[in-house]
């Protein structure tokens, strides 16, 4: 029983059959491929993700991943010594590295600010991150939709303040597309990246990185190649030889996301992750992350009375992986988590077994739950 979407997605059959074709393709001639059709067709690739996502066709370059975007970003920027990156506790673990070694890299300072695992609202929120920029902040690196509490953050509003401060802004939005509606450019900020693979049902290896006009000029990716000196869409466009078919699928991947209901499974998602995540909360006795407009088709729930490390929680997925059960589990701000993710092909069912299983897996004393009236929502 797979719960755990919003990690590595899942690619349709048509998607997949289109990815073979493209490697197909490729095989029968790699010189006359990446010498005269790649070119174009990447650049047909991002013109979707403009249409789906606004801006431009060339505001759009692809990556493997929303960290290897980060990673471009980070490289790119002119940060001083002295100088201050800001971002939160919720970043996600390989961005917190990454942040960090780039910050010490500049002789530049990374400030992370402590937001609550388990939020009240949009405000509580933008006040504990504009409350620490200060005269030395460069550059706010916030997430869109945060991986370990899946709390949606209020991101056009951070973005708008700290850009009246004169701040740049980077949103990772790893697990934006497909899971909410998405207008990169209204959001305000200076760069954005997302992962195509995780909610929009791309093979593995399509992220996706938008750049503001004004910032592509002195945006490049961490690998330089041939297109280094060409602008800031040619030097992403080709870094090297690689697997470019997760890019040339994204096309069909969203049309797979239109057949299969387009808005109509962002909110069918949204209200069965809320249901599931109410009913877990009250027969386990745990703490939902965030009020329900701050989340999506992902719910996180904060284990009460749970405290643990890594190792604690991996050994906890692990068991629940053993009884059928795939469901991350994390360590975070001291207590253990548990995420569950809803997508076209999970039904409420699957989160009753979900907590059946976890409820034996972390106490073994209690009898087989029972889903009834008192948990709210769940019938």
């Amino acid at each position: 029983m797979h719960l755990n979407h919003g990690s590595y997605g899942a690619v349709p059959r048509r998607v997949r059959a289109r990815q073979e074709e493209w490697r197909a393709k490729i095989e029968r001639d790699p010189t006359g491929f990446f010498c005269d059709v790649y070119p174009e067709e990447v650049r047909l690739a991002a013109a979707v993700a403009a249409t789906r996502f606004g801006g431009a066709p060339g505001d759009w370059v692809f990556c493997e991943n929303a960290t290897a975007a980060i990673n471009s970003v980070l490289a790119s920027f002119q940060l001083g010594a002295g100088e201050e990156i800001v971002t939160t506790s919720h970043a996600y673990g390989a961005v917190l590295k990454a942040m960090r070694v780039w910050a010490e890299r500049r002789g530049a300072t990374l400030a992370v600010v402590e937001v609550p695992g388990v939020v009240e609202s949009e405000q509580q929120v933008v006040e504990l991150i504009l409350g620490a920029l200060g005269d030395r902040t460069r550059l706010l690196v916030i997430d869109h939709i945060t991986s370990a509490t899946a709390t949606i953050f209020p991101a056009q509003r951070i973005v708008r303040a700290a850009r009246d401060r004169g701040i740049a802004t980077l949103v990772d939005g790893a697990h934006a597309p497909g899971q909410i509606a998405l207008d990169v450019p209204a959001i305000g900020c200076d760069w954005y990246t997302g992962n195509a693979h995780k909610w929009l049902f791309a093979p593995r290896g399509c992220g996706l990185l938008w750049t503001a006009p004004d910032r592509q000029a002195h945006t490049l990716p961490v690998v330089l190649s041939h297109g280094t000196d060409r602008g800031y869409t040619p030097s992403f466009d080709w870094i090297g030889t690689r697997d470019v078919s997760p890019w040339l699928c994204l096309k069909e991947a969203a049309d797979c996301f239109d057949t299969f209901g387009g808005s109509a499974l962002l909110a069918r998602n949204r209200a069965l992750a809320a249901e599931a995540a109410n009913g877990l909360a009250d027969l386990l006795g745990a703490e939902i992350s965030a009020p329900p407009e701050m989340r999506a088709a992902m719910a996180a729930l904060r284990l009460s009375g749970l405290s643990g490390n890594a190792e604690t929680a991996s050994a906890i997925r692990k068991r629940l992986c053993d009884n059928g059960v795939v469901v991350p589990v994390s360590a975070f701000a001291g207590h253990l988590w548990v995420r569950i993710s809803a997508q076209i092909y999970n039904e409420i069912s699957d989160y009753r077994r979900c907590a059946a299983v976890l409820k034996r897996v972390l106490s073994g004393r209690f009898e087989k739950p029972v889903w009834s009236a008192t948990c709210r929502s769940l019938r």
